[in-house]
């Protein structure tokens, strides 16, 4: 059987469930759910606490059979119990036969196996995940499967991020007291209600956090920060971009006391992301460094304050970097860029865009001795001229993507020598380029046959040389400003 597309996936199996409109997670109290199966007319009672549910506060009462249920709400610590009250145990009208008879037919869901279901339920996000559960025992059972919980993935500026993470954590926790193994991932980008609450639940019950995306949630500081990194070992992924709050990355004083014999007071962490955290400073960024010394991506774009006396520092103990951006960090020079070409081999991305100090000295030393470099983004860096591509490609031939979009002082006698030494370059985005003609393209198309974006807006090339890139390069989607080519 094919199964749905994941965009549909939640409401196809919520299709023909009876579910109420739900908009915040709360858990009810150990054994207080009765809930109809399918046409089963006894009460079902779950043995098992329920799950963490996305409920209003108000429940109203369900219509079921001839009467209303009953409802009863005990907001003691936004805990809900609902009750239900059972069917009629005799039915004498025709229509209610007919009705009964109906339900008691299985929905085409229900016919799926177990490991189909399981399957399915892994695309859903995690609240999506819960009103699932509120269907029936099976699906109860299935959704609080183990091996859908290695995730959690929360969206929205309105959830209670903080009380989620308590509620579900605390199930989770179920068979191994206050210690969530089964946990790795958990995501809450664009949360703003999360504060550092909720990251501290993380870090109290979940040892073998290996990933957390906390982008956009500017509530967060450094503290919780540290208890995280400092509370889970095994963290490899971390995700802070726009959390303006967070200046550093490092242990607590007590964990750097305690855990300095295990493993050197240093964090396990090999991607950051700190883009948009305008308070980090140069300070910040030694410390990070001291720490975290097994990183290999590193994002620091929009980090304003960063200079060349940053990257000296990072250059110092973070040797293994595979990815670099200090995108739109403006106190970024050709020192910077020299310091950064200490990373020789290794360094295979790099993005530069909008630094308005870097001229050709530095690219020199970045083709010089980063031979490997697979994608450069150059873009506004106005002091790079044809010398500097020159260089780049003579050195880099094994450069995939280039943007020297806002270099004005980039011709077509750059863009010839790119397509002499760069075969294998893929996408090239040349917006702006006031000295681009359609002769440079077409000696690119010419030599560049795997090319696969071609950008060219604002750039004054003719519709001959847009329809010679056609030709040559049939997968290459051009993306231009020229309205007489289609």
């Amino acid at each position: 059987m094919q199964l749905p597309a994941k965009s549909a996936f939640a409401g196809y199996l919520l299709r023909g469930r009876r579910l109420t409109e739900m908009s915040d997670l709360c858990i009810l109290p150990y054994k207080s759910l009765i809930c109809p199966l399918n046409s089963d007319l006894s009460m079902r009672t779950l043995s098992t606490p329920s799950p963490a549910l996305i409920c209003p506060q108000n429940l109203h009462g369900f219509q079921n059979g001839r009467g209303s249920s009953t409802s009863s709400s005990s907001i003691t610590g936004e805990t809900v119990a609902m009750v239900h009250s059972p069917p009629p145990t005799r039915l004498t009208h025709p229509l209610i036969r007919l009705a009964s008879k109906q339900q008691k037919e299985q929905a085409h869901i229900d016919r799926l196996p177990d490991h189909s279901m399981i399957q399915i339920f892994s695309f859903l996000p995690t609240n999506q995940l819960c009103r699932c559960a509120r269907v029936c025992r099976r699906w109860y059972n299935l959704a609080w499967d183990p091996r859908l919980w290695r995730t959690i993935r929360l969206t929205g500026e309105t959830i209670n991020v903080d009380r989620a993470l308590k509620v579900l954590t605390r199930r989770l926790c179920q068979d191994t007291p206050n210690v969530c193994l089964m946990l790795e991932t958990v995501t809450v980008s664009g949360c703003r209600r999360l504060t550092d609450r909720g990251l501290y639940t993380i870090a109290q019950c979940c040892p073998e956090l290996r990933r957390l995306e906390v982008s956009g949630c500017y509530n967060i500081s450094n503290e919780a920060v540290f208890d995280v990194v400092s509370l889970c070992p095994n963290l490899e992924h971390l995700d802070v971009s726009g959390c303006s709050k967070v200046t550093c990355i490092s242990l607590t004083r007590e964990a750097s006391i305690k855990l300095s014999p295990l493993h050197g007071k240093q964090i396990s962490i090999r991607y950051l992301d700190m883009t948009d955290c305008f308070v980090l400073e140069d300070e910040g960024l030694h410390t990070i460094a001291a720490h975290c010394t097994q990183l290999t991506h590193l994002y620091l774009r929009r980090c304003v304050r960063i200079t060349d006396e940053g990257l000296r520092y990072l250059m110092i103990y973070c040797s293994s970097i595979k990815e670099l951006s200090v995108s739109d960090c403006r106190f970024v020079s050709d020192f910077g860029l020299r310091e950064i070409a200490k990373l020789e081999s290794r360094l295979r991305y790099l993005s530069i865009a909008h630094c308005g100090r870097v001229t050709d000295v530095g690219i020199r030393y970045i083709a010089k001795y980063c031979s490997k470099l697979r994608y450069l983004n150059a873009r506004g860096c106005e002091g790079i001229t044809d010398h500097g591509v020159e260089y780049l490609a003579k050195n880099c031939t094994k450069l995939k993507s280039l943007d020297i979009g806002k270099c004005p002082l980039v011709s077509d006698t750059g863009l010839e020598c790119l397509a002499l030494n760069c075969f294998n370059l893929k996408r090239l985005s040349l917006k702006s380029c006031e000295s681009i003609t359609g002769q440079g393209l077409q000696i690119v198309a010419a030599n560049c046959f795997d090319l696969q974006m071609l950008n060219v807006q604002d750039c004054e090339v003719s519709v001959e040389a847009l329809r010679f890139v056609k030709r040559h390069c049939k997968r290459c989607i051009i993306e231009h400003t020229n309205p007489a080519f289609f």
